[in-house]
């Protein structure tokens, strides 16, 4: 097995991609955003993911006015309004 196939196999796959739009909870803050990029610390802490957040928050006296890094178990996808639409249509017949 050559180096290429070895990490390949051996690589964590990113749960998120760039762009998605979701929401969660920053130690207990609720926030939406949109997702940047996916990397992993190290084995102990797992990977994070990078949120552009739509408004600024305040944990612990420090505000984060652009960007938090969370764990991607903490994000949910923000459903669409088109696929709400949808999906309504769909139960209605």
């Amino acid at each position: 097995m050559n180096l290429a196939e070895y990490f390949a196999k051996h690589r964590p796959q990113a749960k998120w991609t760039f762009g998605e739009r979701v929401y969660g909870n920053y130690n207990g803050i609720p926030f939406m955003g949109t997702t940047g990029g996916e990397g992993m610390v190290n084995e102990t802490e797992g990977s994070l993911v990078t949120v552009f957040i739509d408004l600024p928050l305040k944990h612990n006296d420090v505000w984060h006015t652009t960007y938090i890094k969370v764990k991607p178990k903490d994000l949910k996808r923000l459903p669409l309004v088109e696929d709400e639409v949808s999906i309504k249509r769909s139960k209605s017949k």
